[in-house]
């Protein structure tokens, strides 16, 4: 996880508009001061550190019956000596394959005790490990983490590393195959020079994985993992005295490692601007733009990561106006600050828009950046950018643990600044930044030379570890002088050698078997309670006061399955137009009313539905949602503006047509379904490019004007408010909108489903290091049905990480980073769906294992008592962690009113998933998952790939990205 001032910007979301009579007028929202926001962002903690130095914080949350476990080891990849990369992200890997006294995988003891949130992360300066858990399953997780942390060594062995080094050499041709993934590459080895330690990525080079031995891991451990070298933090239903007792039991007796100091870091800087140019399987050529500079041990960091939201990251933001609104030679644009503890990058990157020279382009960014440069931010921007940023921390933190919420935030002000409460330090020195200030720094760290990448569409050159490497100096396709660097004297000192002494016996953890599990309090689903506007629209509002905001989703009973079959991608284009302005407001105006409440205004479709959603401080509450009344009502489908953004949708299906898990999806769905049924098409809605091409500002007021209408629409909201608040400020806004007097329309799922075809679709994508796997097929079921054993068969097949599938394709064989399974939930038809990426040579090896998997589980090898229990537990325990947060309750409530559920569903299914058996998940599973009626699309190198699929026994059609059968 980077560390950065994340704005949450929305600047990639779609915001909305719709026709109807105006309110008050939106420029005139009156915003609450920001010095009162500032003091919505608390964590109160205490903190205490253990003898053997493992320091330790504790913030009390009692809002749910859950705690954030989060652990935090100051070992990232800058850490690694030169032949070594990557064993920080693969010890991460391992670390999760089981201890001394927890032989097993350890997520089968977290699913187990319905954890929520759980995983590990490895980035330049830190690995971490975290999980939200049951208040009585605290004993269980922390002998987990301390037997992990004091008892691994004994629990690694040859296949687990082998299987592990796999597993991670997966992730990274993941990453690799995917377009723009070689960017990183250089962009490190230009910014860096050899022997810095931010000049290799974290996921590591093929031959050092492959190298690794059990000694050289082993040792890697004994130097980095000590308890003095660590942090845990502990957020949630816990106190102080409880904490002190529970974590000095389980971490207490564990020895000190070796004392670390974190390597020595500059800021290097480029002799001379140097450019380079490759080549990728992408749809746009992208420019960049970047600079390395300082991190979380500089307070210039804050200043110029005000200055890329203001520059390019706010969707009002300088870029956005000047290269995408106004002069649009751009499809997308931004600016970014990835702040890392003692360095980071400041990259700024265009995709240029189809037709348009990458030149011109080039020259107007470059002008843009140096005007920026010359005037520096207005204080208004800078306003909205700590407004936008203020905001996302508030709706962050609603969360104890997680990937970013109360624990991670307290850990990483701790490691990287030495406080806890370092995101107060944020806050106050971006509210506190004035332009002067911000433009002065953003001139000290970015006049210096700056790194011009270019990726061009093309064939490959160079790939991943294969690349002409820049620190040798043959660098193809560079332009101007070579960087010079003075390399510092060396960053690592040999490992130590030697083992950390054996921990004694804990006097109080018994480590002979796991601790149980305590008492588990049930869910206390909030109440829903209900009003109806002026207008007759359904309102449906529950009460969660946890943080200061309020989150809204107007749901129309529209989707993607509502498209035109002639004009597919009509919905998105207008969903896309809707942000480009209102009756009242223009493009850039909507963009700033936003930023200065602090409003998070989106809309999305399903293929059911489609949602206008609204995340606002409660502060902020009523202008907001005037805001968001003006977007659903008032759009303005300006003519002007189409054509830019018709190049940026036709510029995403492209983008579509180029990634491989996009072109699977694009392909699977039209096959399943055929091109006369609405769920027939493409699922991300883009539609195809002919008719998006065709399409005017009269079809998509004509498409708005048919569907978007108030008795089409509930409205969901959950937050720190009331009923009575709600309702009386909807009612000025939607509830004065009155439904047109025309029938509302129906969308006709009358076109017969396709009979299922078990046939392989080949799909080439020349030069792939994977292949992506999709297979499906449609089952006779409708969406609305509540389908508990079959949802519990497929998690025990497919749809967990310890399924029988994943673990064989994964962790058994080492041949993929995830496989998964599951059956959608649309409401008119359920599919059953398959996806598996894989190593390019293991492509026909890997659908014959996902085959016998199903077989074998269709077959003798049904549910077992243990995977029975272990799927219920899960299911039951994690209930309660699992509407944590407002947005959290906002999805179950929605899905409690669109599927006619009663509003203790979700309170009664521990008795239903307490009922579930082995027979009934076998019948279940037999009864709707037939492998012989699967229908296979893949995509991957034709020439590695196809020669192992003949091998299959399964028809073999081959097809271009393109030709799906909606064309």
């Amino acid at each position: 996880m980077i560390r950065k001032l994340s704005l949450a910007l929305a600047a990639s979301s779609l915001a909305l508009a719709v026709a109807g009579p105006a309110q008050a007028n939106p420029k005139q929202a009156k915003a609450a001061p920001v010095a009162s926001l500032i003091k919505s962002v608390n964590i109160p903690y205490q903190s205490f550190t253990l003898d053997n130095g493992l320091r330790v914080l504790v913030h009390t949350d009692r809002k749910a019956p859950v705690v954030g476990v989060s652990v935090w080891y100051n070992v990232g990849s800058k850490h690694e000596p030169k032949g070594k990369t990557g064993f920080a992200h693969l010890f991460e890997h391992l670390m999760f394959n089981g201890s001394e006294n927890a032989p097993g995988d350890f997520f089968e003891p977290l699913q187990q005790m319905g954890a929520t949130d759980y995983n590990g992360t490895t980035w330049f300066d830190r690995t971490n490990y975290f999980q939200t858990v049951p208040t009585g399953a605290l004993d269980r997780t922390l002998f987990l983490e301390s037997d992990r942390m004091g008892h691994l060594l004994g629990g690694i062995t040859q296949e687990k590393l082998t299987n592990q080094i796999g597993v991670v050499q997966n992730e990274k041709r993941q990453g690799d195959n995917a377009p723009y993934g070689l960017v990183e590459y250089d962009q490190l080895e230009v910014l860096y020079p050899a022997g810095h330690p931010y000049h290799h990525s974290t996921i590591g080079s093929m031959a050092d994985l492959s190298s690794a031995t059990l000694d050289d891991v082993k040792q890697w451990f004994r130097d980095n993992y000590g308890p003095n070298n660590a942090i845990l933090v502990l957020a949630g239903d816990v106190d102080l005295k409880t904490a002190k007792e529970k974590v000095t039991k389980w971490f207490g007796d564990i020895k000190r490692g070796p004392a670390l100091a974190n390597p020595n870091v500059y800021v290097p800087t480029l002799s001379a601007p140097y450019s380079k140019t490759i080549k990728d399987q992408v749809a746009n050529t992208r420019i960049y733009r970047m600079w390395a500079v300082p991190g979380l041990d500089n307070p210039d960091y804050v200043d110029l990561s005000m200055a890329a939201a203001v520059l390019g990251g706010l969707s009002s933001s300088r870029l956005d106006n000047a290269l995408v609104r106004n002069d649009p030679v751009a499809v997308a644009v931004s600016a970014s600050a990835q702040i890392f503890a003692q360095g980071g990058q400041f990259v700024v990157q265009a995709d240029v828009r189809p037709g348009t020279d990458a030149a011109v382009v080039a020259a107007k960014l470059d002008e843009q950046i140096a005007k920026f440069l010359a005037e520096g931010p207005t204080k208004d921007e800078l306003e909205r950018a700590t407004t936008s940023y203020i905001a996302g921390q508030i709706n962050q933190l609603e969360s104890v643990g997680g990937f970013s919420g109360k624990a991670p935030t307290l850990a990483e002000g701790l490691l990287y600044s030495g406080n806890p409460a370092q995101y107060k330090v944020d806050l106050k020195r971006a509210a506190n930044a004035t332009p002067d200030q911000v433009r002065a720094n953003a001139n000290k760290w970015l006049s210096r030379p700056v790194f011009s990448l270019t990726v061009e569409p093309g064939t490959r050159t160079e790939g991943g570890e294969n690349r002409a490497s820049f620190a040798t100096g043959d660098a193809s396709g560079a332009v101007g002088a070579k960087p010079a660097v003075t390399l510092q004297p060396a960053y690592f000192s040999d490992p130590a050698q030697g083992d950390v002494p054996a921990p004694r016996s804990f006097l109080d953890g018994d480590r002979s078997k796991f601790p149980e599990v305590g008492q588990l309090q049930s869910l206390d689903f909030p109440k829903i309670e209900r009003a109806k506007l002026k207008n007759g629209m359904e309102l449906y509002f529950a009460r969660r006061a946890t943080v200061p905001t309020v989150q809204v989703s107007v749901s129309f009973d529209v989707g993607y399955a509502a498209d035109p079959k002639s004009a597919l991608g009509t919905q998105s284009l207008m969903l896309s137009m809707m942000s480009e302005g209102t009756k009242n407001l223009s493009s850039t105006e909507l963009a700033i009313a936003k930023e200065r409440l602090g409003a998070n205004i989106s809309a999305s479709a399903d293929l059911d539905n489609t949602y206008f959603y609204l995340s606002a401080l409660k502060l902020n509450l009523t202008p907001s949602l005037e805001l968001l009344a003006d977007f659903i009502r008032n759009p303005a489908f300006d003519g002007k503006e189409l054509d830019r953004v018709r190049a940026r949708q036709l510029s995403g299906i492209a983008a579509e047509l180029k990634d491989p898990s996009s072109i699977g999806r694009r392909v699977l769905l039209p096959e399943l379904y055929g091109k006369a049924h609405p769920y027939g098409v493409p699922p991300s809605g883009s539609g195809e490019p002919t008719v998006v091409a065709k399409l005017s500002s009269a079809d998509l007021q004509a498409f708005h004007s048919q569907w978007v209408r108030p008795d089409m629409a509930k409205v969901f909201v959950v937050g720190d408010s009331d009923l009575k608040t709600v309702t009386a400020a909807l009612n000025k806004t939607l509830g004065t909108w009155a439904a047109p007097s025309i029938a509302k329309p129906v969308k006709d799922f009358s076109a017969a489903i396709p009979a299922p075809s078990n046939k392989i679709i080949l799909i080439d994508r020349p030069n792939s290091p994977q292949s992506v796997i999709r297979a499906g097929v449609v089952l006779n079921h409708k969406g609305t049905e509540d389908l508990p054993e079959l949802g519990a068969a497929l998690d025990v097949l497919g749809g967990s990480f310890l399924s029988r599938m994943n673990s064989n394709l994964r962790e058994t064989k080492g041949w993929s980073y995830g496989v998964g399974l599951g059956a959608n939930s649309a409401r008119e038809s359920v599919s059953l769906l398959v996806r598996a990426p894989v190593q390019a040579d293991r492509t026909g090896d890997s659908i014959k294992e996902i085959l016998s998997d199903m077989n074998a589980f269709l077959g003798d090898k049904g549910v077992t008592k243990e995977e029975l229990e272990r799927t219920v537990n899960g299911m039951v325990r994690e209930l309660p962690g699992s509407f944590e947060t407002a947005r959290d309750v906002l999805g179950g409530m929605t899905s409690i009113i669109n599927n006619g559920r009663s509003d203790d569903y979700f309170e009664k299914r521990p008795d239903v998933y307490r009922g579930l058996t082995q027979k009934a998940l076998d019948d279940a599973a037999r009864k709707d998952v037939d492998p012989t009626k699967l229908t296979f699309v893949v995509v991957g190198d034709a020439k590695t790939v196809k020669p192992q699929l003949q091998g299959l026994g399964l028809p073999i059609e081959e097809r271009a990205a393109t030709d799906t059968p909606a064309n």
